[in-house]
């Protein structure tokens, strides 16, 4: 069943004057529920545009977007604001962590934006910090982390809300191979357990471990090809 389908999506942006900007051209896919797809495309390609309209942070110019089998490229900010938080989690390159708050506060905070009480929001917290590896870290700030365990909380965050959809901007890109390595099998064992993960890479070998590869050219999908994933074999 597709979690995500695009329907002839176009983004076109004003960059001044009387010229404009078709950052995307008529895209047209589905992602359906437990995929693991990696969206590659050089800069300017428009994977960034395709990035942001899939986590309801830009909308569409033209076309429709359906998350979960509902349209939602035509509903207002608020109601946006409620799906996303509702439905998509979100992991960047540079973690976004707050620098003076520890991991399990840092992993509490879209609890609190959706208030959820205290209690309940550390035991999740805990619970999903030990899912990813870091349940001895619960105190730590991200300046006693290595940048592969801030990016372990930067995905609990993300976990937190139970989203069904992950999306992943770069997740490796500050980190070393092998750092990278153990952010990808974490990431393997999300979508084994079911969750949507959708990653957004310039990497080649780190695009091999997803399930599937989109490339983005010049707006539209270039390639749309499922592959044997590359698993990802972390040392003792």
């Amino acid at each position: 069943m597709a979690l995500i389908a695009l329907d002839d999506v176009h983004k076109t942006y004003a960059s001044g004057g009387e010229a404009e900007v078709r950052a995307l051209r008529g895209v047209s896919l589905t992602i359906d529920k437990g995929e693991f797809v990696a969206i590659m495309g050089s800069s300017g390609s428009g994977k960034s545009t395709l990035m942001n309209i899939l986590g309801l942070l830009d909308r569409p110019t033209r076309g429709r977007y359906l998350l979960a089998e509902r349209e939602v490229s035509t509903l207002s900010k608020n109601e946006l604001a409620e799906v996303r938080n509702r439905m998509i989690g979100f992991v960047f390159q540079s973690f976004n962590l707050l620098a003076r708050t520890s991991a399990a506060e840092n992993v509490e905070l879209p609890l609190i934006y959706a208030g959820v009480p205290g209690k309940l929001r550390r035991a999740r917290a805990k619970a999903v910090l030990e899912r990813v590896g870091l349940g001895d870290r619960l105190g730590h700030h991200p300046s006693q982390l290595s940048g592969g365990q801030q990016q372990r909380v930067a995905i609990a965050r993300a976990l937190v809300t139970e989203p069904p959809l992950l999306l992943a901007d770069e997740p490796t890109g500050n980190l070393d191979s092998k750092t990278s390595l153990e952010v990808m099998a974490l990431l393997q064992t999300l979508g084994r357990d079911g969750l949507t993960v959708v990653i957004v890479t310039h990497e080649l070998d780190i695009a091999e471990y997803a399930t599937r590869l989109i490339t983005i050219k010049d707006g539209l999908v270039a390639e749309n090809r499922r592959q044997t994933q590359r698993i990802a074999k972390v040392s003792a």
